[in-house]
């Protein structure tokens, strides 16, 4: 096998660094600097990381494609018009007045039907009735005469020329999803402009920017589905109770993230904490950009102290202020190492995939298949890139409680 061969099948290639801690991941809690891992008591420990642990082979979620939430909006428009009795264009109507949720809606339907059909604007009988009129009918936007047939009205009955109809729609989806709920021009009527309307006066573009609305709405305006957050990603995950409390999940385009706050993939560690650090990293970089710009070197320490004031003798609170940046900064930089080296496997990982492996596969007469190991082992040492990151923050908010320290440091 020649050199070069070799390096294309050394996986870390001179990157060793990188994927080994090299003993910066070990915390020596007890090494008597207690100041730089006590949080003082302040930051409540209701939090177990136990509690968020999930089996690699136990999955409560499920990756659906928009072939998907379109037959699943189908099945629920279905349901709803039969057991409520009322049409596929009602049935579309209240579901999206009750956010696709069919129990609640039905509940309510046959608690108080003529209340629901008030509130979502379904009139049983037009307010205006120009069915028996022989002469034209003017039309209430433009004023202009139109027969019948160039009329067209929604439940309340209120008469508008098709041109008019197609104007105040087109409007109303340019300005986005709240043309799914559109009302009757008449400023005084609650009646609400079904889908039958917007496929007989909207040109084909209107209508698919209208129906990408509506499929969108299944999953933004329900609490069953979130979309993957992964840019480009046109897939969404359904989420199911399963007595885990880890909410990770993992998209058909690779993508790792937390259903229940859309940020990275997370676990061992719970939303709130990771909201915390994200917040306090956010507020660290402020804080780095005001020293830069408001404080000067100390002639005698070389300490930033403000440029409007002199330096502070108070040692005291020096050293508290000082404690409080070590810690930080003890914590930060191990999480951000972590995450390069993350992002680094990530990005050898794809390398490998799209080059490599293939490589291998011809040095070593071995298809593919059988070297899906490499790619496995890469997956895991990101897997493990991403876990080791989030104990930092865990570590920064842990109680100073010795026990609890010292279980978090081995």
């Amino acid at each position: 096998m020649s050199s070069s061969d070799r390096d294309i099948i050394d996986i870390e290639s001179g990157e060793e660094d990188l994927y080994s801690d090299g003993g910066n991941d070990i915390i020596d809690i007890e090494s008597g600097e207690e100041d730089l891992y006590s949080d003082g008591g302040n930051v409540s420990d209701d939090y177990n990381p136990v509690d968020d642990t999930i089996s690699r082979s136990e999955k409560s979620y499920v990756v659906v494609k928009e072939e998907d939430i379109l037959k699943l909006q189908r099945d629920d428009i279905e349901q709803v018009s039969t057991v409520l009795s009322v049409s596929q264009v009602e049935s579309i109507v209240l579901l999206l007045h009750y956010h696709w949720c069919v129990s609640k809606l039905e509940d309510e339907w046959f608690t108080d039907e003529e209340r629901i059909r008030k509130t979502v604007g379904i009139l049983k009988e037009p307010v205006v009735d120009v069915n028996g009129t022989e002469v034209d009918i003017q039309c209430g936007i433009c004023f202009e005469s139109y027969t019948r047939k160039e009329i067209a009205r929604v439940s309340c009955g209120h008469p508008y020329c098709k041109t008019c109809w197609t104007g105040y729609i087109t409007t109303k989806i340019e300005d986005g999803p709240g043309c799914l709920r559109v009302k009757c021009p008449e400023p005084s009527c609650y009646a609400v402009v079904g889908q039958d309307m917007i496929d007989e006066v909207t040109e084909k573009k209107d209508k698919d920017k209208y129906y990408r609305y509506f499929l969108r709405s299944y999953v933004e305006d329900g609490k069953k589905m979130k979309w993957c957050p992964s840019p480009g990603c046109e897939y969404a995950v359904e989420f199911g109770v399963n007595g885990s409390s880890s909410y990770d999940v993992s998209c058909l385009c690779s993508y790792k993230f937390c259903w229940n706050c859309c940020e990275d993939a997370h676990s061992p560690v719970d939303c709130e904490t990771v909201s915390k650090w994200l917040l306090k990293n956010k507020d660290e970089s402020e804080n780095m950009n005001w020293i830069l710009a408001k404080t000067k070197p100390c002639p005698k320490c070389k300490r930033p102290i403000e440029k409007n004031t002199g330096y502070n003798e108070d040692e005291t609170k020096r050293k508290r202020a000082k404690d409080a940046i070590d810690r930080y900064t003890h914590f930060y930089e191990r999480w951000a190492f972590n995450q390069s080296s993350r992002l680094k496997a990530m990005s050898d990982l794809e390398k490998w995939q799209s080059v490599e492996l293939k490589q291998l596969s011809d040095i070593q007469s071995t298809p593919e298949t059988q070297l899906s190991f490499t790619v496995d082992a890469w997956l895991q040492i990101i897997e493990c890139r991403r876990v080791l990151k989030w104990t930092y923050a865990y570590g920064y908010y842990i109680l100073s409680q010795e026990r609890n320290k010292r279980v978090f440091a081995r």
